[in-house]
């Protein structure tokens, strides 16, 4: 494991031994990273690099335009994808696989909540990922669906995988109760233009078996 520090991010590197291994990006919680790559050796999943992308300011780098608290004493969003994504492609990306003995046969990027929204959005912005886990995503967010529906990605993706847990939408909140909805369409509307995806419903609220789900979501992509 690697580790640097870049701007006010820190990245880990937990690098294959297999040369060609595909790579990950993950944005998470500092100290995740570790237990998401030691549970995906546990289970077995084929050869991957992942990088870890933590000390995220979570509200900012992860939605791509302002948005109001949706619930009482939470903080504004304010949009800042753009150029956190600009961060991730030009500076972390770089310094990251300058470490690796050998090219990836692919680039993937995934996350959980917010950051499944962000892995979802960086394929419209940019060509650098062609595998998408969007891990309990905050799809619910306020005008990311109309986007989806109005816009192009900046290239094919191979794959997309969506998840949710089944209590996820079970709530009052008027735009947190959007959320298997709007996964629901937006995975539909994937599958209608012939791109390899899957939804997969888990049992539990949005707060159940985070690296777990996380895990499933990796696995899946690097199975297809």
């Amino acid at each position: 494991m690697l580790h640097f520090i870049i701007g006010s991010k820190t990245a880990s590197i937990f690098p294959s031994l297999k040369t060609t291994a595909p790579i990950i990006y993950l944005n998470t919680f500092s100290g995740e990273g570790l237990k998401v790559y030691e549970a995906a050796q546990a289970t077995g999943c084929p050869p991957f690099t992942l990088v870890a992308i933590s000390d995220l300011d979570w509200n900012h780098d992860m939605v791509p335009w302002d948005s109001p608290p949706v619930f009482r004493n939470a903080e504004s969003c304010t949009g800042g994808a753009d150029d956190y994504l600009r961060h991730l492609t030009t500076e972390i990306i770089p310094t990251a696989e300058k470490e690796l003995a050998g090219v990836p046969s692919w680039r993937g990027i995934a996350g959980y909540s917010l950051a499944g929204l962000f892995a979802l959005y960086a394929i419209y912005r940019t060509d650098m990922f062609s595998r998408v886990g969007c891990i309990s995503g905050s799809l619910w967010f306020p005008g990311f669906k109309e986007y989806i529906f109005s816009h192009e990605p900046k290239s094919r993706p191979d794959c997309i995988y969506f998840s949710l847990g089944d209590k996820e939408a079970k709530t009052r909140n008027p735009i947190l109760k959007t959320v298997q909805e709007n996964t629901e369409e937006i995975w539909a509307f994937y599958q209608s233009k012939g791109i390899d995806t899957v939804f997969q419903l888990n049992p539990g609220n949005h707060f159940v078996q985070g690296i777990e789900r996380t895990i499933a979501g990796i696995q899946w992509l690097l199975n297809r």
